[in-house]
């Protein structure tokens, strides 16, 4: 495949076109000047979500033609206002959202992740699978030079967990914790339940065997195969399949919490009825919160989780299809996007 050639005032971006799981493409686009209250970043590296893989597929909300990746690392190369100029030339990563309106419930009580206008990066608004992404300053977030540009590219998922498991905090110590699906947001959900003295189990499939091995390696216990006798006082299912969830809900103990983390895609079948016959609690986590992105950073500064690990491949933005593919495959855990 050829790859496209980017006049100067341009920069090479992987685009989600429009319908169609075929209709995604690397092509050269303006590259962006940042506006009063924007930032430009010039990405480090870019990771690949389970949710690029959704858009790719038209299995989640976008506006298309649009820009992918909202997993953004980079340095801050320009600022639409004066007042800010004393952040050029610092390393931060962003929370994803572009727009939110600032005065419907949900903005007004700080959860401007459930905004219905929400507009975020990477699905209606430019995201980072390219050199350059303008993002509102007020959305970025220092990275401490104590930590590492592999630790830090995954502070967004870890953001995502962190709201779902830490505001309010969802594990105590001595929890026995089952994990369903052993992909990056898995295993992040297991380093953040330990972090919390949870006894932590990480559930997989035959197939994971190399991810499930690495979260052994990490000291996470590890199952291909999910008892039904109610054992855990918290169940987090991060796989996004029906037949996980349904399991996770088996081997939920009465009273138990669980956590719906991972995105199915599609409208599915699991058996409700556990949730009232054993009064179990449920509860999930929708993208992140200022309060979220704190705790992520904080346990990444503090080492209590384990990040570097998790980035099992690396692509240059030309290479992108491969990546994709990849994380379609469920092969390795983390894949980032190098840009041109």
């Amino acid at each position: 495949m050829s790859v496209p050639i980017a006049r100067e005032d341009q920069m090479l971006a992987i685009v989600k076109a429009g319908p169609g799981s075929d209709n995604v493409h690397l092509q050269a686009v303006e590259e962006p000047q940042a506006a009063s209250g924007l930032a430009r970043i010039k990405v480090i590296a870019t990771g690949i979500c389970g949710t690029d893989i959704h858009i790719a597929r038209d299995e989640y909300p976008y506006e298309a033609p649009v820009v992918m990746g909202h997993e953004v690392l980079g340095v801050i190369d320009a600022v639409g206002d004066g007042k800010d100029i004393d952040l050029v030339g610092k390393r931060v990563v962003c929370e994803t959202y572009f727009s939110t309106c600032g005065s419907c419930d949900w903005c007004r009580s700080g959860r401007r992740n459930l905004c219905p206008t929400r507009r975020s990066i990477g699905s209606f608004e430019n995201g980072g699978f390219a050199r350059y992404v303008v993002v509102p300053i007020i959305n970025l977030h220092l990275v401490s030079d104590a930590v590492s540009d592999s630790e830090a590219v995954l502070a967004e998922p870890l953001a995502c967990v962190t709201q779902a498991l830490l505001d309010p905090p969802i594990v105590s110590a001595g929890d026995r914790v089952l994990v369903t699906g052993p992909g990056s947001i898995g295993q992040l959900a297991s380093q953040v339940a330990m972090a919390q003295g949870g006894i932590v189990t990480l559930a997989g499939l035959e197939k994971d065997a190399d991810r499930l091995t690495l979260a052994h390696s990490l000291g996470i216990s590890t199952i291909t195969s999910i008892p039904e006798a109610n054992l855990f006082d918290v169940v987090i299912e991060c796989s996004g399949s029906a037949q996980a969830a349904e399991a996770a809900l088996r081997a939920a103990r009465r009273g138990a919490h669980y956590i719906q983390i991972g995105i199915f895609g599609k409208d599915v079948t699991i058996p409700l009825d556990l949730v009232l016959y054993k009064e179990l609690l449920v509860s999930s986590g929708f993208a992140s919160t200022p309060t979220s992105w704190r705790r992520a950073m904080a346990l990444i500064e503090q080492k209590l989780v384990n990040l570097e690990p998790l980035i099992t491949r690396r692509v240059p933005i030309d290479k992108w299809q491969e990546g994709f593919d990849a994380a379609a495959k469920g092969e390795g855990l983390k894949t980032i996007i190098l840009p041109a």
